[in-house]
């Protein structure tokens, strides 16, 4: 793919007043991190947080992080004035104009994992190229377990035989 010439990017501008399909504005030259007037840098934790929000936000996924990392989680959230992680379960790697994202999550029964997945990166790489200008240049998930209806505790599986 090569990069648009100036002509270029004008139409490209001029197509999006149209109403027809261009290229993301958050990955254009406008967005550029570094320029004459300074730099710009962006934490790992920063777009860390953008992610895990993003993933969030996609229906059908119930947690995210292994075992463990859910353990913890719920330990610290019935802890009074605690507030849950929203980048509980990613990891990132970040560099000068790019950034590579790692999702681990739960998903809810019934729910479509490749659409799920499908979903989930269209969202994370939109939040993080339109927040930050970084390229994410990929989002691995990884499905560690799935939410059935009666984990809740709602719904015991067998009734009790003592009362």
């Amino acid at each position: 793919m090569s990069t648009p010439t100036g002509e270029q990017k004008t139409q490209q501008s001029q197509d999006t007043t149209s109403g027809t399909a261009s290229r993301s504005p958050a990955v254009s030259d406008s967005a550029q991190l570094d320029n004459t007037q300074g730099r710009t840098t962006v934490a790992d934790v920063v777009v860390s947080k953008i992610a895990g929000m993003a993933a969030h936000d996609v229906s059908g996924v119930h947690g995210f992080g292994g075992g463990a990392s859910r353990a913890w989680g719920a330990m610290r959230e019935r802890i009074p004035g605690a507030r849950s992680s929203t980048s509980q379960g990613v990891t990132v790697e970040v560099g000068e104009k790019q950034a590579a994202i790692d999702v681990v999550i739960v998903v809810e029964y019934g729910v479509s994992i490749v659409e799920l997945a499908r979903g989930i990166r269209r969202n994370v790489i939109s939040a993080v190229e339109q927040m930050t200008g970084l390229e994410v240049v990929e989002v691995n998930i990884d499905v560690t377990d799935l939410h059935l209806p009666d984990e809740d505790g709602n719904h015991p599986s067998q009734p009790t035989r003592v009362e």
